[in-house]
């Protein structure tokens, strides 16, 4: 099966999650700056969530412009994958309402955690179709930031029984990680390019 229809599928999701973010953002009644100030939480949790699924869409177009067919295994792992994204508008609203709360956090950075997985399920299921020669299974290499990501989200849950803070500044922290756009894929498929036929 084609990739296209995956991708539009999933660029479509992407696009609906966001929409349904940023209808959260109620508009004050007042026109002082003053009538924000309340609103700052609600629109800092909604900058760092729409930054993670920026991270998403960016990686997941580089996870899928490595892949050349897809089956089913593919199909479920990415809908897998779109059912956590949906989740983020709830529990980006949970937090932004309640932000410095220990279960909106907790449930949060549970979210995070969830859809990392996910990806990860994602990109072994494509690298089990197409094999450990291929070129996703190269770019991938190592991955120390996908395994480390997890890592802290599971660290900052329980954190946030402790201090809220400590887990939102994690969650900020994985999110600046992976700003810069991952070019391992890029690098791998330049190579490849130059050097004959992808897989």
């Amino acid at each position: 099966m084609q990739k296209t229809r995956l991708e539009a599928f999933s660029d479509g999701v992407l696009a609906i999650i966001i929409t349904i973010m940023v209808l959260e953002l109620k508009v004050p009644h007042d026109v002082e700056l003053d009538a924000l100030k309340p609103l700052l939480p609600v629109l800092l949790s909604y900058v760092l969530s729409f930054i993670y699924l920026g991270i998403y869409w960016n990686n997941h177009h580089h996870l899928l412009h490595a892949t050349g067919h897809v089956g089913g295994g593919i199909l479920w792992a990415n809908l897998h994958l779109l059912f956590w994204l949906s989740l983020f508008p709830f529990a980006t609203a949970w937090i932004g309402e309640n932000h410095v709360a220990p279960i909106p956090t907790a449930l949060y950075g549970f979210v995070l955690l969830m859809a990392a997985i996910a990806y990860a399920v994602l990109q072994r299921a494509i690298i089990v179709r197409q094999g450990r020669e291929s070129t996703l299974a190269a770019a991938i290499g190592s991955d120390w930031k996908g395994k480390l990501s997890p890592v802290l989200y599971f660290a900052a849950i329980p954190l946030a029984f402790l201090s809220p803070w400590i887990s939102n500044a994690l969650y900020v922290f994985v999110a600046l990680m992976w700003l810069i756009p991952d070019s391992r894929i890029e690098r791998t498929l330049a190579k490849g390019e130059g050097s004959g036929p992808l897989r």
